[in-house]
């Protein structure tokens, strides 16, 4: 019985030093792909807080907008054309102004038409109730395709203004590298949740 005992300690004493390896190696996979994740939350906050104040800088009255919003969205995006189509990808943040809760998401875009271009722009969603920021957030968003909106005089009121309507109680502020737009052209772009991030 004493020498069936010592093979069992010894068999068990080898499995344990052949996997101990293994386990923490899966655990150092596991840190090194929460802190790439933590960093690109981190990116994105970063980010997110650049284009609001860049959007306050070039329209002032857009803090209050977004401040009394159910909730807000920021996005950057980079996209390119070349000759027949063009896509882009972007990052962004959703914010519950009531909970404060983030949710990190993602767009993309595809666009059909000849040339050539590159254009980097940034969005700002503004949510007017509960309801258009949880649709967003929980179902995402798809914007048809060479879809045009353009801000018309008084029809945002003093809040909004520059702001675009694209549905009720949503409006979306749209920065280029040259200020704010006064026009939002939106290529077929579909905005969800970023599983990776949440």
């Amino acid at each position: 019985m004493t020498r069936f005992m010592t093979v069992g300690l010894l068999v068990l004493s080898l499995a344990f030093m052949v996997s101990t390896p293994v386990l923490a190696g899966e655990s150092k996979a596991d840190k090194e792909k929460q802190a790439k994740a933590d960093k690109e939350r981190q990116e994105i906050g970063k980010a997110a807080h650049d284009i609001l104040a860049r959007l306050y800088k070039a329209q002032p009255s857009a803090k209050a907008a977004v401040e009394k919003a159910s909730g807000y969205a920021v996005f950057s995006n980079f996209g390119m054309k070349i000759l027949v189509a063009g896509s882009g990808t972007g990052k962004g943040i959703a914010v519950d102004n009531k909970t404060k809760k983030e949710t990190f998401m993602k767009m993309v875009e595809l666009q059909a038409g000849l040339g050539f271009g590159v254009k980097k722009f940034s969005l700002v969603w503004v949510f007017e109730t509960p309801e258009a920021l949880a649709t967003f957030v929980n179902s995402g968003w798809e914007l048809g395709g060479q879809t045009s909106v353009a801000a018309k005089a008084g029809e945002t009121g003093a809040a909004l203004q520059g702001a675009l309507p694209v549905s009720p109680g949503v409006w979306v502020y749209q920065l280029t590298e040259t200020g704010l737009a006064l026009e939002l052209t939106a290529k077929g772009t579909k905005y969800y949740k970023n599983d990776d991030l949440n």
